[in-house]
C-alpha cells in the first residue's frame, strides 16, 4: 500500500469496489422494494404509480417514504382521500410497514445479476475486495444477505444505513466499507450502483462511479421484458438513463455489473496518470 502522508496522488491501481444491492448486484430490474412501497400506500387509500414509487429508490427506506410524499403527484391523491397533505406522522406510520412487508418479500429478489460471478471473480483475481451498501436496513439485509449467500454472492462487506448516521447521499456508508476493508485513500474504490443517489454517494467520498444502466432500477423491467422490447427502443431508453446517471456525475455508465471489470482497467490507467476522480 502506497504511504498515506504526503501529498503525492495515489498512482496505484484500484483496491476495492463497493456495489449497491438491488438492480445492480441481485433483482434483475430492482423489482422488490417497488410493490412494497406500492401496497403501502394502497393501505391508507391512496394509489401511487409504479414511477413514482421507484423515483426515490436508492435511498434509506424511511427517507423513500418521505420523499415520496413530498412529491406534489402523491400529496396531492393524498389529499384528496385525506383532506390534507401527508406530514411526518403519516410517514412514520408508514415506514412501520414498509420494514416487515420487505423482510418477508425480500427474499424473493436475491438472485443475482447474470455475469456478477464471472465479474466477482475478475475483481479478486485483481486483488480488489467486494463491499457493498444499500438503501435496506439490517433487519431487512439479514433476510437478502442470508439467500445472496445460498445463491453464491458473498462480499467481503455489507454496510446499511442503519449502520451508520445517515444513508445516501451522505458518503457514510462508503467510509464504513472502507474501514471495514482497510482500504485507503478513497481513489483507490469504485462506487457501482444503478441510481443517481448511488452516483452522489460515490462521489461525495471522493471515490470513482459507475452507473449500471440496464438491470436496475432506471430502466425498471426485468430481464424477460427487457429481452421483449425492439431494440431500438431499449437502446432509446438506455441512452436516456447513461444521460441521466453522467449528467448526476457518473464518471461512467454501462449496462450491467457484467461489463465493469474492463471499466475498473480505464480507471487503472487514469491512476496511473495521477489522476482523481
Amino acid at each position: 500500500m502506497s504511504e498515506i502522508v504526503g501529498k503525492k496522488p495515489y498512482t496505484g491501481s484500484v483496491r476495492a469496489v463497493v456495489l449497491d444491492w438491488a438492480g445492480t448486484a441481485v433483482d434483475y430490474g430492482c423489482i422488490g422494494p417497488v410493490a412494497v412501497f406500492i401496497e403501502v400506500f394502497k393501505r391508507r387509500g391512496v394509489g401511487v404509480t409504479i414511477a413514482e414509487a421507484r423515483g426515490p429508490m436508492g435511498l434509506m427506506k424511511k427517507d423513500h417514504v418521505r420523499r415520496m410524499c413530498e412529491m406534489e403527484t402523491v400529496a396531492a391523491k393524498w389529499e384528496e382521500v385525506h383532506g390534507r397533505r401527508p406530514n411526518e406522522r403519516d410517514v412514520d406510520a408508514m415506514y412501520e410497514d414498509v420494514e416487515p412487508l420487505m423482510v418477508s418479500s425480500v427474499g424473493a429478489t436475491a438472485e443475482p445479476i447474470p455475469g456478477l460471478d464471472e465479474a466477482l471473480k475478475e475483481f479478486r483475481q485483481a486483488g480488489i475486495r467486494i463491499g457493498s451498501c444499500t438503501g435496506y436496513t439490517t433487519p431487512i439485509m439479514a433476510v437478502l444477505v442470508e439467500e445472496a449467500h445460498k445463491r453464491g454472492y458473498v462480499p467481503d462487506s455489507v454496510v446499511c444505513p442503519s449502520d451508520v448516521p445517515a444513508g445516501r447521499p451522505f458518503p457514510w456508508m462508503c467510509y464504513q466499507n472502507a474501514m471495514n476493508l482497510a482500504v485507503y485513500p478513497m481513489e483507490a474504490m469504485v462506487k457501482i450502483g444503478d441510481t443517481v443517489s448511488d452516483v452522489q454517494e460515490g462521489l461525495n467520498a471522493g471515490m470513482w462511479t459507475i452507473g449500471v444502466t440496464k438491470t436496475g432500477n432506471e430502466l425498471g423491467l426485468t430481464e424477460a421484458e427487457v429481452g421483449a422490447l425492439a431494440p431500438e427502443d431499449l437502446r432509446r431508453r438506455l441512452g436516456a438513463i447513461q444521460l441521466r446517471l453522467r449528467q448526476a456525475g457518473a464518471h461512467y455508465a454501462t449496462e450491467s455489473i457484467e461489463s465493469c471489470p474492463d471499466l475498473i482497467a480505464v480507471i487503472n490507467g487514469r491512476l496511473a496518470r495521477g489522476e482523481r476522480p
